[in-house]
């Protein structure tokens, strides 16, 4: 009797083991990791991070990449908005969510851009990766080359959709750095990600992406889910000039997910708002303080008339490490920051402390996107900046004057 009550726990301990065995090494039960980021748009400033650089499984994020090349082959002249793509029999064959494209028939561009962005076509995806790499298994390596260019050094993609592949992680870090990209290279079709809705083969169909309507500024960009993911989202939103990008992961569903984002969102706006007093010698609650030491005052200060594009090679608590942060980079650079002002500008952080960050100001755009991939190979920190027009900043001199005092 004992032997058999002993048979039957040793037979029920393994069946359990093999169940957490199970769970715990298939892909497509994974447990979702829960990762954020909130950013500043044009400066690249951190507002919110909590295991930012943690890979995990992008979903239909995915179709970010995607649109990014097909914005660029449009922008390249190889497509136009007009154009129309051919559809394979794999590509229709995908699985939902899908428009139900035939095998043989043609999409036009501008209506695979509104599919992919409010409806999440799997098919449309597919479409698009055929077009622009042949196969999807081609396009998907285009996607990751692009990822390592913008900066996305923990991303690799195995198919243009999303949909379920062990191989396929990216970051809420690296899908920031994305969304940045998007705005900043096509500012013109970024516009296109606030549309609610569109129509194609007698109906209409409506966004996934509830924060454009329920978010007080949001203007885009994309939800994704799978499974192994969860829910997963990358927000934009302006306010008062001032714009924001907030990524999630791993949410438990769509509505609590974007009630997180709408919080880190609003947390993130407030904070900006108190620092934008404070720099104007406002503190809410407090009295006006002195000015606090450390301050560039010796440095030129200059006042852009229009929007200054940059970058930031780092933030120190010292002027002196922030100074030489600022100078190697721009030995590094050479030419590509010739024209640049090395600019270390003070963040208060509290009453007595500062955080000077380091940048190189006044080169062009592209040249703020240069000089990141070229320091990134270098394996120096750096992210694009761009400060709003009106902004004024001190500056120590030119970015070619490497042996600056």
């Amino acid at each position: 009797m004992i032997d058999r009550i002993l048979s039957c726990f040793r037979r029920a301990a393994f069946a359990a083991g093999l169940a957490v065995a199970t769970l715990f090494l298939s892909p497509h039960s994974a447990s979702a990791k829960y990762a954020s980021i909130v950013l500043d748009a044009n400066t690249g400033e951190i507002y919110h991070s909590v295991n930012a650089q943690t890979r995990n499984f992008p979903a239909s994020l995915t179709k970010l990449m995607t649109l990014y090349l097909l914005f660029e082959a449009v922008e390249n002249g190889k497509l136009g908005m007009n154009s129309r793509m051919r559809v394979s029999r794999r590509a229709a064959a995908q699985p939902a969510s899908k428009l139900g494209l035939r095998a043989g028939g043609t999409i036009k561009v501008e209506t695979a851009v509104l599919a992919l962005i409010i409806k999440s076509a799997n098919d449309v995806a597919s479409v698009v990766a055929e077009t622009l790499g042949g196969t999807e298994r081609k396009f998907a390596m285009l996607m990751t080359a692009k990822a390592r260019e913008l900066g996305m050094s923990r991303t690799t993609f195995r198919n243009a959709s999303g949909l379920p592949h062990r191989g396929q992680l990216s970051t809420a870090r690296d899908m920031a750095t994305l969304a940045r990209a998007v705005q900043a290279h096509f500012p013109k079709y970024y516009g296109m990600f606030g549309r609610k809705a569109f129509a194609f083969g007698g109906r209409t169909y409506r966004t996934h992406n509830k924060l454009l309507k329920t978010y007080h500024g949001a203007d885009g960009l994309k939800t994704g889910y799978i499974r192994a993911s969860g829910y997963n989202v990358i927000t934009s939103a302006e306010r008062s000039g001032q714009r924001l990008i907030g990524v999630v992961f791993g949410g438990n569903s769509a509505r609590s997910r974007n009630r997180h984002m709408a919080s880190l969102l609003d947390r993130a706006f407030d904070k900006k708002r108190r620092e934008a007093l404070a720099s104007n010698g406002v503190v809410p609650g407090r009295k006006p303080s002195p000015r606090l030491p450390g301050a560039i005052a010796e440095q030129r200060v200059v006042t852009s008339s229009g929007s200054v594009w940059g970058i930031q090679v780092g933030a120190f608590y010292s002027r002196r490490p922030a100074l030489a942060a600022a100078r190697k980079a721009a030995q590094t650079l050479g030419a590509i920051a010739e024209g640049g002002q090395i600019t270390l500008m003070p963040l208060h952080r509290s009453k007595r402390r500062i955080i000077y960050r380091s940048r190189i100001l006044g080169i062009s755009r592209t040249d703020a996107y240069r000089a990141c991939r070229k320091l990134t190979r270098h394996r120096l920190p750096c992210m694009e900046v761009r400060l709003p027009a009106g902004v004024a900043y001190a500056s120590t001199g030119p970015a070619s004057e490497g042996s600056l005092n």
